[in-house]
């Protein structure tokens, strides 16, 4: 479930033309589509915040939170943080910007979910999450300190820092996360005439040159929106106000009707 980036750039690219109003390269429009594909995504998370605040449909289809959940579902995932206990004053698990998640697959890191402690008995055991101060004076009383029945974490600099300390060991720890997009790319090949051939190859960054294409990983209900922010910036990049004004009204139409 995916955007096909071919079908995007050929309708820019019609967009454009159809005035003689100018063209974008697939280099240009690669990076565009990029930057579009991050805002789409970012602004996910801000709208899941002010939805959750009011009271939503409950009906099949038109409960907005449960929605906007399935366009983020494209990208959650989860993997187990490798514990590092080479620094004995305050042993963490660490978790790379990039890393192989569940399943099997290389992602960038993007934002924490929960945290899960499997212990010896394949219990899982959801780890609690503690600002600093809590986190440190929480331990000072018996009556209150982190036992492994009822763990504790510090998440800073993509470090948790797991309470109890016997809790040290690569895999007794698992995250659920939400990954970036991953890249999107129109590859081509140059044809005789100097033109560029879409390849429709999968993307495979390995070799040199790289070869194939990778689709947008929005949800498909985002293409119009993809092509009209993708117009927009496309309008600057060519430097024609006009286009830069039409798509930026289409664009404000597009979030009005989507929160109205």
């Amino acid at each position: 479930m995916a955007i096909n980036v071919n079908t995007v750039y050929q309708t820019v690219l019609l967009l454009l033309n159809k005035e003689q109003r100018g063209y974008i390269t697939p280099t240009e429009f690669n990076s565009i589509a990029n930057q579009v594909q991050l805002e789409i995504f970012e602004k996910y998370f801000e709208d899941l915040n002010q939805l959750i605040r009011v009271p939503q449909a409950d009906l099949d289809y038109a409960d907005r939170v449960a929605n906007l959940d399935e366009k983020i579902q494209i990208f959650k995932t989860f993997a187990n943080p490798t514990y590092e206990g080479i620094a004995p004053a305050s042993p963490y698990f660490s978790i790379p910007a990039s890393l192989v998640d569940g399943y099997d697959q290389g992602v960038e890191f993007y934002r924490l979910g929960t945290v899960t402690y499997n212990n010896v008995y394949g219990d899982i055991i959801e780890v609690e999450r503690l600002p600093r101060t809590e986190f440190y004076n929480i331990e000072r009383s018996p009556l209150t300190k982190s036992t492994k029945s009822f763990p504790t974490y510090l998440y800073e600099n993509q470090k948790l820092f797991i309470n109890p300390r016997t809790i040290n060991t690569t895999g007794d720890i698992s995250i659920d996360f939400v990954r970036k997009p991953k890249q999107v790319v129109w590859g081509f090949t140059t044809g005789a005439l100097g033109q560029y051939i879409y390849d429709s190859r999968r993307y495979n960054q390995a070799v040199v040159p790289t070869t194939g294409s990778q689709d947008f990983e929005l949800h498909p209900s985002e293409q119009t929106e993809v092509i009209v922010k993708i117009l927009l910036y496309a309008g600057v990049v060519i430097k024609d106000p006009q286009i830069i004004q039409v798509a930026a009204q289409a664009a404000q139409s597009t979030e009005v009707n989507a929160k109205s």
